[in-house]
């Protein structure tokens, strides 16, 4: 018989089934043992009778928590507990009386960190962090990846049937992808390359190449300095572009349905407490947001961004007044937006550019592009670029390329903030910081 997971077996009810799994949990009782087996899908209680099986018995006895085992035998209805009307239980539970077990790997009596789920045996979280892999037993920590798994799900969704092609860009570049400040210099044979701080220049590329609507999925990485609980130097972005728009605000109603997919796939997926958001997202130029901070009270500071308190301060307002727990900023200025964003025409102080906030943290920046060459190298001399150094890039628009713009969005950031985690790094599998590069 082949082993199939506890939440199927749980939907089969009666009969014979094989399971195998994590021992989460054992209390043992005058010849009883009971197990709550942990697999990828849910938990089970195994019941092991000395009287009926003693050698089943006697291999559990003194076995250690996260031991790995197999087990066959017959379902049950798990008996009703005192006190609870049988009427009024909606889903029947069912546990398995074992009739021969095997272990496959049996486990270190003291666990470094705990993994039995109570509220109030977290290990602290660099702890967490030096043993993930024990980490990540935990199943309220194991769907923080089943989430990701959904939401992108969802957003791969909407771009497969709005004909965007996938393309995958290289991590190591020959110059660096935005003013040249928090890279990595890696050395590359006999001379110096840098990994990306993001898949940009390649996805304006795809643009020049006639594709017109991209979207992937890779790694990016970011030399900051940072302490915070938002930031990480190695991050999984989720990316698109798209040709011949003209205005940020189609790139950002395309991203509008791209989350929509996405809070739609958890819903329908996962049982999860989840609204999916409705459609337009609330928008405000940075200036309206601003004036908006004045009037809530809010000290702010300066008028070219928002720094974290306000983000979080004007997604608050934006919920009160609207109930929605995003919001779009636009109109950033273009001291400090990247050379390639394009200027607005009337106002050239300020870019055709915008980042999106979910819940108090910016998880997107976005912007239509500058496709004109003798503008694009005036914009890059103007930021201290080394119009040398960006040959390749520049030549994507010396022979023809369509206007166009797009957006990158974090990944870890939706997640932490869909899951009310408290530090980005829970909603990375292995965090990279300025001090952590293990395991």
């Amino acid at each position: 018989m082949s082993r199939i997971l506890i939440a199927a077996a749980q939907k089969q009810g009666g009969g014979s089934v094989v399971v195998s799994g994590f021992v989460y949990n054992k209390r043992t009782h005058k010849g009883l043992v009971f197990i709550d087996l942990r697999d990828i899908s849910g938990v089970l209680q195994l019941v092991f009778v000395e009287a009926e099986n003693k050698n089943a018995y006697d291999a559990v006895v003194d076995l250690n928590l996260e031991s790995v085992i197999e087990v066959s035998g017959e379902l049950k209805e798990k008996p009703t507990k005192k006190n609870i009307d049988p009427a009024v239980i909606l889903v029947k539970d069912y546990e398995l009386n074992v009739s021969a077990v095997k272990v496959i790997s049996a486990a270190a009596e003291q666990l470094p960190i705990p993994v039995l789920q109570k509220a109030d045996n977290e290990a602290d979280l660099e702890a967490r962090f030096d043993w993930r892999f024990l980490d990540l037993r935990r199943p309220e920590h194991a769907l923080i990846f089943k989430v990701w798994t959904e939401f992108e799900k969802g957003l791969r969704k909407y771009c497969n049937e709005a004909s965007y092609t996938q393309i995958y860009t290289p991590t190591l570049m020959n110059t660096a992808s935005e003013t040249g400040a928090d890279v990595f210099a890696v050395k590359y044979f006999d001379r110096t390359a840098y990994l990306a701080q993001s898949p940009q220049f390649y996805k304006q590329m795809a643009m020049a190449a006639g594709l017109e609507k991209v979207f992937m999925t890779g790694t990016v990485f970011r030399a900051e300095k940072s302490f915070t609980t938002r930031h990480v130097t190695e991050f999984t972005g989720w990316d698109f572009e798209i040709s011949f728009i003209t205005e940020y605000e189609e790139i950002m109603a395309e991203e509008e349905k791209m989350i929509v997919s996405g809070f739609t796939e958890l819903k329908n997926n996962l049982d999860l407490e989840i609204d999916i958001p409705t459609m337009p997202f609330p928008r405000l130029t940075m200036k309206e947001a601003k004036a908006k901070l004045v009037a809530n009270n809010v000290t702010i500071d300066g008028d070219e961004d928002l720094n974290p308190e306000e983000e979080r301060s004007i997604c608050e307002i934006i919920k009160k007044e609207t109930g929605h727990d995003f919001i779009f900023i636009t109109e950033y200025p273009a001291s400090i937006r990247a050379f390639y964003h394009m200027r607005k025409e009337n106002e050239p102080t300020l870019t055709k550019s915008f980042d999106l906030l979910y819940r108090g943290v910016e998880i997107t920046t976005g912007a239509i592009r500058e496709h004109r060459l003798e503008i694009l190298e005036k914009q890059a001399v103007e930021k201290g670029m080394n119009l040398e150094e960006l040959k390749d890039y520049l030549n994507f628009f010396r022979y023809g390329c369509p206007n166009h713009g797009g957006a990158g969005i974090g990944m870890a950031r939706i997640i932490m903030k869909i899951l009310n985690l408290g530090n980005v790094k829970e909603a990375v599998f292995l965090p990279r910081d300025v001090k952590r590069l293990t395991p």
